[in-house]
């Protein structure tokens, strides 16, 4: 009859199998750090991943958009002239002639002079406290121009029977949009700081009583008293507006 009997480990086998699982573990470990360090250097290509210096900084992301933008915007005006001159020499008639300047000084293409309205806005000045007697020490959204400040002035304008507005260095046209992102003004692809000078072209007295009438600019007016925020308004007898420059083609339109 075979022997049932279970014969138990030598004394040695325990300590031999503890080796074998330690040598297993070690050479795991060293595998797993030889990837990393594989995968680091692929990453960085011989540059240090601890130092800032290769990453760009959200702001300057935008600045450089934003003068990409400003050469593509000249380009498309090279282009467009030169398209107007090839137009003209192939014996363009003189009533579409005169239609297209109709068209282009209604769109806002063609440089605009006349009298007008300037109007300066600007942030408080650093460490602004509250000027007048109980108004409450201002936080920091009340130090900063914001997004509805720069449209009612346009609005106003508008509706003052502005001929023509500029924002900056830019003509503004129908579909211009006045977007403000943090403390920065975006428009039309391009990113600007505060000062903001906004322009327009019309009757003077008819612009700036608009402006004065408009609930949101009083509002704005409080704040300019409370805290500092720059204000000024300057009539001239003779501004003068460039023409639109960027691209005029329209991606998307919804009847109202």
């Amino acid at each position: 009859m075979p022997d049932s009997t279970i014969s138990s480990p030598s004394p040695a086998s325990g300590p031999r199998r503890g080796r074998i699982v330690g040598c297993a573990l070690t050479c795991t470990v060293f595998a797993l750090a030889g990837l990393l360090f594989y995968v680091s250097a692929q990453t960085a290509h011989g540059t240090d991943l601890r130092t800032d210096n290769s990453l760009l900084k959200l702001s300057d992301v935008i600045q450089q958009r934003s003068t990409q933008n400003q050469q593509l915007a000249e380009q498309v005006s090279a282009d467009r002239d030169r398209a107007d001159r090839l137009a003209r020499e192939q014996g363009q008639s003189p009533d579409d002639a005169a239609r297209l300047a109709e068209l282009q000084r209604a769109a806002g293409l063609d440089p605009l002079r006349g009298p007008g309205l300037t109007v300066t806005l600007d942030d408080a000045p650093p460490n602004a406290t509250a000027r007048i007697p109980g108004v409450p020490e201002p936080g920091v959204n009340d130090l900063v121009i914001h997004q509805q400040d720069i449209q009612a002035v346009v609005n106003a304008l508008w509706r003052g029977g502005a001929e023509g507005i500029q924002v900056m260095d830019q003509r503004l046209i129908s579909t211009s949009a006045v977007r403000c992102v943090g403390n920065t003004l975006l428009l039309q692809g391009r990113v600007y700081s505060p000062p903001y000078v906004i322009r327009a072209v019309g009757r003077t007295e008819a612009l700036r009583a608009a402006v004065d009438a408009d609930p949101t600019i009083r509002n704005y007016l409080g704040y300019v008293t409370a805290y500092g925020l720059g204000w000024k308004v300057q009539e001239s007898g003779e501004l003068t507006l460039p023409g639109y420059t960027g691209s005029v083609d329209l991606r998307s339109a919804e009847a109202p």
